[in-house]
């Protein structure tokens, strides 16, 4: 009845505030039952009511001389509305919809005054908090849908209102709690005028002010970075409203956000409805090296702030300039608006161009400090000020520069005519004149390539170049593939999705969680959701494919969550990334360095090797790539690289870097001499230090040539050779100095050596075990220089482990020292050494003799006496042979050596033995037959090995029948029944492992995470854990044998579970494999029983009838298991069948990622094992016997 003042609904829709004529606040359901109805000034603070302990109260300051009077004196602040106050409530949400905010004037105050209060409440309308009184709170409330702020605006400059400047307006924020939390100041004092209302895009980040002006109303969009609100909020574009068409200052009837779409703004007039769609847009300095300065502009209303990267990091708000911008000439049908509509920054030089929506446009260079001098980082100087075309018709967005070399840019301005139709111009820059070159007209909506302004964007991604036909003075867009054919367009869409296309060609997605990107340093630099940069080069993109670009050839780097690039610098090979938090941070990736570096290593003819070097060092890259860069290139310049790097310390960080890298010896030691003999040639003293560093750094480092180099420098310059003498000592421990001076058996050098070490030893309070003491070293020098020449050679030799050099000496010493040398060699194993010493003298055979019996004693028996041989040992030559059992040589050099027949019978007999031992049967009749004369045994050495013909060719020749009677006969059953049970065996074998084969691959089918011992991968899904608690375990099927030192295994360890793995363990994951493995081996060996039963079966046939029918069920017998052994093989290695259809291709997921991983772990052993063939052993059938 008493009428509603306000209301409003919650973002879902189910709960709508209402507040009536009787100041009453109503909440009901969205089927209008009411939930609750209070009244709307309540007394009482809230539920969020704050605990007050006195702390920080006025009452409890020091007030000095006021005494505590003053901390009683009341507040004289008089607290009321804005003049312009509507005097109506308002009604705010939550973006959540849990709480709702409501600003209502006060009844009067004993000054006859109302203020403004803020009263925060639940979705139960339970009072949660009020606001503290602000003077001047005006009506206009927006509860920012990210939940943290709510906003109002505050006038100053009246009784009641904030104190201040009259007509100043600010923007005032609370928080939920009621307390306030910052402000920032409209600027709106030249405009004069009322705030009607405020409003937050649906993403929180943009905040349009509403402002009826006296000459029209203006909407100003504010954004925030690095909690700039706190003090001001960057303003970022204003909005004038189009004149009546009476002329009348234009008016807005509403101004609000697309609820969805978080850029998309639509304003009403009486007559007209405006949609703007915004995008962010960086403005960042495009110059090319070396003149690249990573000039950043932020635009600030009337003020663009300025940050070279290059130079320095300046974090948001604050910027290394800050240019103001005097208010643009007012032209006819605009309102006067400070507020630029866009910048842009040229590709050659730091000039910045900046255009108001009038068209007005200026162009400054912004003369970039980029070396190391001093003065101001910038000095911008106009350059040029002016209409883009004398068309008020035109509302003008957004300008480019185009840069032709050596040449002032051409400007590329874009705007909206009145019929609807966007606008194309180009400006002519020749001093301080400004020729309009051409115009035309093209789709609606389009935009601007920045780095290319005679490119533009459709609305639906479509590039087009716009050609200049001269004749007419026009631009015509054109869609032939000749101007775009070599470039290679890269964009950013809403998803992430980051795409990158050739003219003609349809779009390739580099990354599909793309947060940011730029292009630097011949790099496609991004940043991903998973806080990483990438860095793929350009010329991977070159000639791409649809589809190739996921194969290129990427580098990354992990990077803080969140971070966006800003710029990148190629000169400084910096990446500027904002964090979520707003500062600003440098960092110098890899990629970017290394691009640098190897730009200077190709400079002009010598390459910039002084820049690279400090770069390297600078940014912690090892110095090895200046040599991996182009080793060829490196060699032939290396007294380039001396020149341009004369320092001492840096050539020696350089040779040690190269020492530790990881070339080859070969390139090490090419680099190393070449930088050496360069050094020689300048100045050997000066660089000595460094010289010594190449002999050190080598592979094996050279020790001796840097001994050497100080032998040169001991008479010229003794002070110099002290010094170097400590420094070698700091790169090689002083004892392998010491061991290297000896072994050049320069006594004077082995002193130097030692004395210096013992002060370098002393002067770094560092105690040395060895050489020391000079009581330890003297008295063995002493003792060196008393023995002749070659015996001292060989002691020092012995001394240092030179064992070889130390025999050669010991040979050239006097004679009588042979015997020490035959215990020398014996005792270093020197045999080989010593025969090429002593050949072709007449202690050559006593060596022989030495050499074979170290063979003999490690049982290299055939080798002990070939040497025994050549030593003419024929003796011990006959024992190694016979133990080798050579019996073709040992009999040969028997009789050569006309051995006695008994003897000869005798060792006949007893290889023999040896030999039917090593199952060597045919060979063993042979020497029973030749030497030991005895057919008998002979014919049972042949029935042994299953050869029945050679023995009854025997006993047929030596005329003895009895042999086949009394041996062959009972031999050749005795084989029959060998044979028939090997293949019983095999028969069992076979049959407990197929059964058990079967047995796996159904628990397989059935049960296939329990037999793998796999993880469910839907369980990754889960966001709660159990309850349960159990220590950790590291124990799977895949496990042999988990120990508690598993982890702490040495290498030994490791092999010994390799040589585990698959050893067929019952219950382990490998079993089955293990099974295969068998039944090949087993396929090997029925083969070779097949082979056995081929040489038994014609004499079985032929022998007697007894034997015939035992090799009748022979060949039965092992038919039938040839017969089960191949319906086996084939059953084991047979395939299952699969569905012929093509799989659908799952999704690229985590889950479906881990599916495939657990699939790669279950491959099928038949895969691993090769199906044997059973048909080797064809032909062993004697097919008589099937006629029987």
């Amino acid at each position: 009845e008493s009428g509603i003042l306000a209301a409003a609904w919650n973002p879902d829709e189910s709960l709508l505030a209402i507040i009536t004529g009787e100041q009453k606040l109503v909440l009901m359901t969205s089927a209008l039952d009411v939930l609750s109805e209070t009244p709307l000034h309540a007394d009482e603070f809230g539920e969020d009511a704050p605990i007050n302990v006195g702390w920080g109260s006025k009452q409890t300051q020091f007030h000095g001389s006021l005494g505590k009077t003053a901390a009683q004196a009341p507040s004289i602040t008089k607290v009321g509305s804005s003049p312009d106050d509507d005097n109506q409530p308002r009604i705010s949400w939550r973006g959540d919809g849990a709480f709702f905010v409501v600003s209502s004037l006060s009844p009067e105050d004993a000054n006859g005054l109302r203020h403004r209060t803020l009263r925060v409440y639940d979705r139960q309308a339970a009072l949660q908090s009020t606001s503290e009184a602000v003077p001047g709170l005006e009506h206009p409330l927006v509860w920012r849908p990210s939940g943290n702020l709510i906003v109002g605006t505050q006038r100053f400059g009246f009784e009641g209102g904030g104190a201040g400047k009259e007509g100043r307006h600010d923007v005032v924020f609370f928080e939920r709690n009621g307390l306030r939390h910052g402000e920032f100041n409209l600027r709106v004092e030249h405009l004069g005028g009322k705030v009607e209302g405020l409003d937050w895009n649906a993403d929180s980040n943009v905040l349009s002010v509403w402002i009826e002006g006296d000459d029209g109303d203006i909407v100003q969009l504010w954004s925030t970075g690095n909690y700039h609100w706190q003090a001001q909020m960057y303003l970022k574009h204003e909005i004038a409203a189009p004149l009546s068409p009476s002329g009348q200052p234009g008016r807005f009837t509403s101004v609000s956000w697309h609820p969805e779409v978080p850029l998309y703004l639509l304003l009403t007039t009486q007559t007209q409805l405006i949609q703007r769609k915004y995008a962010w847009d960086t403005f960042v300095s495009r110059s090319q090296p070396p003149n690249d300065s990573g000039t950043v502009a932020v635009l600030d209303g009337s003020t663009i702030l300025l940050t070279p990267f290059r130079v320095q990091n300046v974090p948001p708000p604050m910027s290394s300039y800050q240019l103001v911008l005097a208010s643009p000439p007012s032209a006819s049908d605009f309102i006067n608006m400070k507020t630029p509509i866009h910048i842009s920054l040229s590709s050659q030089d730091d000039i910045l161009a900046v255009l108001w929506e009038s068209g007005y446009l200026e162009l400054w260079s912004l003369n970039t400090r980029i070396g190391s001098n001093s003065g101001p980082v910038m000095a911008p100087k106009k350059i040029l000020s002016g209409y883009a075309r004398n068309d008020t018709t035109v509302q003008w967005r957004q300008i480019a520069l185009q840069n032709p070399a050596d040449t002032l840019p051409t400007i590329v301005v874009l705007g909206t005519s009145s019929i609807g139709t966007d606008v194309i111009a180009r400006l002519h820059v020749n001093g301080n004149d400004v020729t309009n070159l051409d115009k035309m007209a093209c789709p609606r909506n389009c935009r601007l390539l920045n780095n290319s302004p005679d490119i533009y964007q459709t609305p639906k991604g479509d590039l087009i170049k716009c050609i200049v036909i001269p004749v007419k003075t026009v631009i015509l867009p054109s869609k032939e593939k000749d101007g775009l054919s070599n470039s290679v367009f890269i964009g950013l869409g809403k998803s992430g999705q980051l795409n990158a296309a050739k003219a003609n060609s349809e779009p390739s997605i580099l990354s599909g969680n793309v947060t940011s990107f730029a292009v630097a340093s011949n790099f496609v630099i991004y940043t991903t959701n998973t806080h990483e940069a990438i860095f793929v080069p350009v010329k991977e993109l070159s000639n791409f494919k649809v589809g190739d670009a996921a194969s290129t050839t990427t580098l990354s780097r992990k990077l803080e969550r969140g971070s966006r690039i800003v710029t990148a610098v190629p000169s400084s090979m910096s990446l500027v990334l904002q964090m979520p938090r707003g500062n600003l941070e440098t960092i110098n990736p890899r990629p970017l360095v290394m691009e640098v570096v190897k730009q200077d290593l190709d400079a002009d003819c010598s390459g910039n090797y002084r820049k690279a070097f400090f770069a390297c060092r600078k940014h912690r890259i090892e110095l090895n790539v200046l040599v991996d860069h182009d080793q060829a290139t490196f060699l032939e310049q290396a007294s380039s690289f001396v020149n341009q790097i004369p320092e001492v310390d840096h050539l020696n960080l350089f040779l040690t870097s190269i020492g530790r890298g990881p070339q080859s010896q070969d390139i090490i030691t090419k680099v190393s001499d070449a930088i050496r003999l360069e050094l020689e040639k300048i100045d050997l003293a000066k660089y000595i230090n460094t010289i010594l560093t190449a002999h050190v750094v080598k592979t094996p480092p050279d020790h001796e040539a840097g001994l050497l180099q100080l032998l040169r420098l001991r008479e010229s310059d003794p002070n110099l050779v002290e010094e170097a003498v400590k420094y070698i000592i700091f790169l090689v421990d002083a004892d392998r100095l010491f061991d290297t001076a000896l072994g050049m058996y320069d006594f004077s050098l082995v002193l130097m050596i030692a004395q210096h070490a013992q002060k370098v030893a002393i002067s770094s309070h560092h105690i040395r075990d060895v050489y020391q003491d000079p009581r330890e070293y003297l008295p063995f020098l002493r003792e060196l220089r008393a023995l002749d020449k070659y015996y001292q050679r060989f002691r020092i030799d012995d001394h240092l482990k030179r064992y070889q050099s130390a025999l050669r000496n010991l040979s050239l010493a006097v004679p009588e020292r042979f015997d020490e040398a035959v215990s020398y060699i014996e005792l270093h194993r020197l045999y080989e050494l010593a025969l090429s010493i002593w050949k072709n003298t007449d202690r050559f055979e006593a060596i022989l003799e030495l050499y074979g019996d170290w063979l003999f004693e490690r049982r290299e028996f055939k080798q002990a006496a070939e040497v025994f041989v050549e030593a003419n040992k024929i003796s011990k030559a006959m024992v190694s042979y016979e133990k080798c059992l050579q019996w073709q040589e040992l009999f040969n050099l028997a009789v050569l050596e006309n051995v006695g027949e008994e003897k000869l019978v005798e060792m006949g007999y007893r290889v023999a033995e040896d030999l039917v031992s090593k199952k060597r049967h045919s060979d063993a009749g042979r020497v029973l037959l030749d030497y030991s004369k005895d057919t008998r045994e002979a014919v049972i050495a042949f029935v042994q090995g299953n050869m029945f013909s050679e023995a009854r060719r025997i006993a047929t020749l030596s005329s003895k029948a009895e042999l086949l009677e009394d041996v062959i006969h009972p031999a050749a059953f005795e084989s029959r029944a060998q044979l028939s049970e090997e293949v019983g065996e095999m028969q069992a074998q076979l049959r407990k492992q197929v059964d058990r084969l079967r047995e796996l691959r159904i628990k397989k089918e059935e049960e296939p995470d329990v037999f793998y011992g796999t993880e469910d991968v839907a369980l990754q899904n889960i966001d709660v854990m159990t309850d349960v608690s159990m220590p950790a375990t590291a124990f799977t099927r895949y496990t042999v044998a988990p120990t508690a030192t598993s982890r702490s295994s040495n290498s030994r360890s490791k092999r010994k579970a390799e040589r585990k793995v698959g050893s067929g363990r019952k219950g382990t994951v490998d079993e089955e494999e293990y099974l295969l493995k068998s039944i090949a081996k087993l396929v090997e060996r029925f083969t070779a029983a097949q082979g056995e039963a081929r040489n038994l079966l014609p004499h079985l046939f032929q022998i007697t009838p007894d034997h015939r029918r035992e090799g009748q069920e022979l060949q039965k017998e092992i038919s039938d298991f040839e017969a089960e052994f191949r319906v086996a093989v084939e059953d084991i290695w047979a395939r299952p069948v699969t569905d012929g259809d093509a799989e659908v291709p799952a999704p690229d997921t985590w889950l479906t990622r881990m599916e495939e991983a657990e699939k790669k772990k279950q491959i099928n052993p038949i895969d691993k094992v090769s199906k044997p063939d059973l048909s080797q052993g064809k032909g062993w059938r004697m097919n008589l016997f099937d006629m029987e």
